[in-house]
This record gives structure tokens, C-alpha cells and sequence, in this order.
């Protein structure tokens, strides 16, 4: 890594280019993620898996991916990035390229949900404000926005062409695309992801030059610093304030629009790949409106920026009903407005995290707030689905969701705000 930092020279920081590394990591755990939807008519055609038991092993996949954030991020502190990184890639690379030998139900849940979902827990939004922490002091927010784009990035790039391979050729040479492309990130990230700035004899971007270069080292146990920080966090309002409002964001986005959009569409008429194409195009809004949202939490205060991403949010989705019965400019209005906000909220979020915790503490407190929008997301993915069993409409769902989104936008202003101490009386 020393030959890449002289051959670069003084032309631009390094950080930049750890950047494009986690980048292409990132696009490839959001590609491999975005798979089993992909697989799942062609595995249901060949082995007569039903339905139910292939969103099983999707279901362990999403809470595997959730709950592994704040452990791998104690994982990077111990052991170090690119350790904790390499051993995720290749579990993901290896699971991936053995689920092509598989037979069973049984094998599809344990390498698909565990293997997977624990691997592509690693290589997610906790790596991300790992290394935003690290290796920036200054344009945070624009580049955790640039990284939290990759995921609807990755959707974007993998997901028409798995989808015609798997028409084409069936769904196992999915599996070995998709392997190989895992594969191709790992040697990116053994010789070009150093630990620290501080082992290329840099500092963080945007510090001061006369600032000291050092490092911080801890030799815990990596359980021990996941719940220990747990604990000390959950004495604190700002901890669940920060959950409360991402575990809304994940049952108002991944949990509800995700899951049910395309399934709403066809209560409309529509056919699947137009609700697929309404969902493709939402994601390349999100990859302006995420990116565009880092660079305003450098500029504004985070705790207005997510006032308004959830109040207009919300309002969106209360809208949503109505815009089957618009023509031309009901969905395609929709899908701008909404994509655009799709996962936005992500870098003030993180802002709010550091500014609150500190910059070693924050990505394990990160964690576990993206555990808490996970468990949103599977709460609204049931919700939503009972409610339309039994309602027979989606109407009250996105009511719902609409109305937590304004409440969200309610809790988020007082995050990281100073109780107000009484003013002394004159005696």
C-alpha cells in the first residue's frame, strides 16, 4: 500500500481512493444481497420449493444482515478493517459458489441466511461509518452519502443482468457470476485498504497539519465491546431517539415499499415488471438524493435535514394510494419524490452519531441502530401483509406508514439537544 500511496503522491489524499475500494466492496454485497430474488421462480420451478420456504432463508439473510453491524464493527477495532473484511469476502464468495451444489431447503437457509447474511452484515453501513470516521474529519456527509448510494447502486448494476442470465441460462450460473464478483473485490481490499491513516504516516482529510498522527489500538474482546457499548448507549435518550426514528425509517422504506410495492401495483392492474421498473427507477433517484443528502449534513444542521426527509417522507406515502387513480404523473411523481428520499436519511443519521458519541464509539452505536431499522423493516413487511389479508387493500398500510414517518420527524429534533438548565433567580 506504500507503492499506491507514493503513486499517487501529493495530487490527492489517499482516503479517496479507500473510498473507491469500499465502494466496489459495498456494490458487490449489495449485488449478492439483491440475489435470491432473482433465484427464486427458477429454484421453485426446479425443485418445487414453495414460497414461504425460499423467503425464509431471505428472512434469516435480512436479520443476519441487521444484527452483524455492531459486531463487525467491534470486529474492525479489534482485529482491524481489512482482517474483518477479508474473512467476510471470502465467506461470502465461497457461500455463494457452494450454493451451487445445492439440493435441499435446508441448504438454501443455511448458506443463503446464514452464510451470506452474516458476510454481507460485514460489508455494510457499519464498514461505511468505520471508515468515514477514520479516514475523514472533515466531508463526512458526503462521503457517507457516496457509500450508502452504492447499495441502490449495486441493485441497479446486478439486477437486470442476473435476471437475464438466470432467464437464460438458469439460475446456477447466477450463482457463479455473482461468486466470482465477490471474488474479484478481495485483492482490492488486501493491498489497497490500510487500516489507519496513521499507517501511511497520514492524517485524517481535513485535519489540521500541525495535528499529532496516531492511532487507537484496544485489545477487548470484540462481544465485549459490542455490548459494553450497547450499554453504555442505552443509558442515554440520544440512543433511542437515533433507534427509534431508523427502525421507523426501515419499516417506512426496506420493510413496506420494498417488499410490497410491486405486490400493490398488481392490485392495480400492473404487471410485475412494471412495478419492478417503478422500483428500479426510485433507486436511481436514491443514488442522487443519498449522495446530494451527505453533502447537505456537511452544511446543515442533521437534526432539520431528517425533519424534513421524514416529513416529506411521510407525506409521500400518504399519498401513494391516490396516485394509482393519476394519470401519467401519479406513480412517475411518486417515484422521484420518494426516491429521492429512499435512504437520504442515512448520513445525518451517522452525523448525529458521532457528534454524540465520538468518532471511535460511533459505528458500533451505528450498528446497533441499524439493527433497530432492520427489525422496522420486518416489522412493516409483516404488518403491511397482514393488514392486506385482511382488509383486502393497501390503503390503511401506507396510512400507517405514512403517520410514523411524521412522528419520526417529531423525534428526530431532539436528538443531541441540551437539556435546558433553569435560569438562576435573583434573590
Amino acid at each position: 500500500m506504500n507503492w499506491a500511496a507514493r503513486l499517487i503522491g501529493g495530487r490527492f489524499h489517499y482516503g479517496w481512493l479507500t473510498v473507491a475500494v469500499v465502494f466496489l466492496v459495498l456494490l458487490a454485497a449489495a449485488g449478492t444481497r439483491a440475489t435470491p430474488s432473482v433465484m427464486m421462480v427458477p429454484l421453485e420451478h426446479q425443485f418445487g420449493w414453495s414460497r414461504a420456504t425460499i423467503s425464509l432463508a431471505i428472512s434469516v439473510n435480512i436479520a443476519l444482515y441487521g444484527l452483524m453491524g455492531p459486531f463487525a464493527a467491534a470486529a474492525m477495532q479489534r482485529f482491524g478493517v481489512r482482517p474483518t473484511l477479508l474473512s467476510a469476502l471470502g465467506t461470502m464468495a465461497a457461500g455463494v459458489a457452494l450454493s451451487s451444489l445445492m439440493t435441499q431447503p435446508w441448504q438454501m437457509v443455511l448458506i443463503w441466511g446464514v452464510m451470506v447474511g452474516g458476510s454481507t452484515g460485514v460489508a455494510a453501513l457499519s464498514l461505511s461509518a468505520t471508515v468515514v470516521t477514520r479516514w475523514f474529519t472533515t466531508r463526512r456527509g458526503l462521503v457517507m452519502g457516496i457509500l450508502t448510494a452504492s447499495s441502490a447502486t449495486g441493485q441497479l448494476v446486478f439486477l437486470p443482468l442476473l435476471a437475464a442470465i438466470a432467464e437464460h441460462y438458469g439460475w446456477r450460473q447466477v450463482v457463479w457470476v455473482v461468486a466470482l464478483a465477490a471474488a474479484i473485490v478481495i485483492p482490492l481490499v488486501a493491498f489497497l485498504l490500510p487500516e489507519h491513516p496513521a499507517s501511511m504516516k497520514l492524517r485524517p482529510y481535513g485535519e489540521p497539519h500541525d495535528a499529532p498522527i496516531t492511532t487507537t489500538v484496544t485489545k477487548q474482546n470484540p462481544l465485549a465491546i459490542a455490548f459494553g457499548t450497547l450499554a453504555s448507549a442505552s443509558k442515554t435518550r440520544d440512543f433511542w431517539l437515533l433507534f427509534f426514528s431508523f427502525f421507523i425509517c426501515g419499516a417506512s422504506t426496506n420493510g413496506y415499499v420494498g417488499t410490497h410495492l410491486i405486490a400493490m401495483c398488481g392490485d392495480y392492474g400492473m404487471t410485475e415488471v412494471q412495478g419492478a421498473s417503478l422500483l428500479a427507477a426510485m433507486g436511481v433517484f436514491d443514488l442522487f438524493g443519498t449522495t446530494l443528502s451527505g453533502w447537505l449534513s456537511d452544511r446543515f444542521n442533521s437534526r432539520v435535514l431528517l425533519f424534513w426527509y421524514y416529513g416529506l417522507r411521510g407525506l409521500s406515502l400518504m399519498y401513494l394510494p391516490h396516485a394509482f387513480g393519476i394519470d401519467f404523473f401519479g406513480l412517475p411523481l411518486f417515484a422521484v419524490f420518494y426516491g429521492l428520499d429512499w435512504i437520504a436519511t442515512v448520513p445525518p443519521t451517522v452525523r448525529l452519531a458521532t457528534d454524540v458519541y465520538g468518532k471511535e464509539s460511533a459505528p458500533i452505536v451505528f450498528g446497533w441502530v441499524v439493527a433497530g431499522h432492520q427489525l422496522g423493516a420486518a416489522f412493516a413487511a409483516l404488518g403491511a401483509g397482514m393488514l392486506r389479508a385482511s382488509l383486502g387493500t393497501y390503503t390503511v398500510a401506507s396510512m400507517i406508514s405514512g403517520g410514523l414517518c411524521l412522528v419520526a420527524a417529531v423525534i428526530v429534533l431532539r436528538i443531541n439537544r441540551p437539556a435546558k438548565v433553569p435560569a438562576p433567580q435573583a434573590i
